[in-house]
């Protein structure tokens, strides 16, 4: 068993693990659920962080040159440390966008469209959970229900921060201020590598559209040499000696 052949297997069950575990996140802040519900919650959500450090064992195991790999990934294992800090579990949700990076289509325009827009989604989402988490149990919080998280996220991950509604906390707002400017990066270069793909494309379309006419000339003489070789052939045969 290689590193690549074991990525490749766990790619769709660490994608449902990762979705189990938002899911469960999402039912205990969203709803509220406290007593046998929330221990339950907790329980799932503590089994699915279990499958992802045994992911991290798994990968480092079988890494050709672990000392290398443990240095590259040390946000990784960041990753898998902070579970005490309930907002930060929301971090191994990069899962999700590492696997859709690695599953989507094979055209480098496909992965940006679909990783950018996976990405926003999914961190409207998520900054909307974690600062929901946070701040519907503190006092004097503005932010209380999902809605109010949802809209505060989406001002806040698009830089507009209409400041109508604004956290407590400051660790969330920060994280996701700084994957809005990231993914918004992202968004700009895509467009611009779009709009530089189209122009060459036209500009090869205009090439081979002035250079057409030539090929056939050249084509056409080519073919008129060819024949006049085999007929001065032929004329040397049937000369007489």
């Amino acid at each position: 068993m290689t590193q690549q052949r074991y990525r490749a297997l766990a790619e769709w069950p660490l994608m449902a693990t990762a979705l189990v575990f938002l899911a469960a996140y999402a039912w205990q802040v969203i709803g509220r659920v406290e007593g046998t519900g929330a221990d339950w919650l907790e329980a799932i959500m503590w089994v699915t962080w279990c499958i992802f450090v045994l992911d991290y064992a798994a990968n480092l195991w079988l890494a050709e040159n672990r000392r290398q790999w443990f240095v590259r990934n040390l946000h990784e294992l960041v990753i898998v440390a902070l579970p005490f800090f309930r907002p930060l579990r929301l971090l191994r949700l990069v899962t999700l966008l590492s696997v859709l990076h690695r599953t989507v289509g094979e055209t480098l325009r496909g992965r940006v469209v679909t990783y950018v827009a996976a990405s926003a989604a999914l961190l409207v989402f998520v900054g909307a959970l974690a600062v929901l988490d946070v701040e519907q149990w503190a006092p004097d919080a503005k932010i209380t229900t999902f809605g109010d998280a949802l809209w505060w996220a989406t001002a806040t991950i698009t830089t507009v921060g209409y400041g109508d509604m604004y956290p407590i906390g400051r660790l969330v707002a920060t994280a996701l201020m700084m994957s809005g400017i990231a993914v918004l990066g992202v968004v700009t270069a895509s467009i611009a590598s779009w709009l530089v793909q189209r122009v060459e494309d036209t500009a090869e379309s205009v090439a081979e559209a002035v250079e057409e006419p030539v090929r056939v000339e050249v084509a056409e003489l080519v073919a008129e040499i060819a024949l006049l070789r085999r007929e001065i052939a032929e004329l040397r045969e049937h000369r007489p000696l």
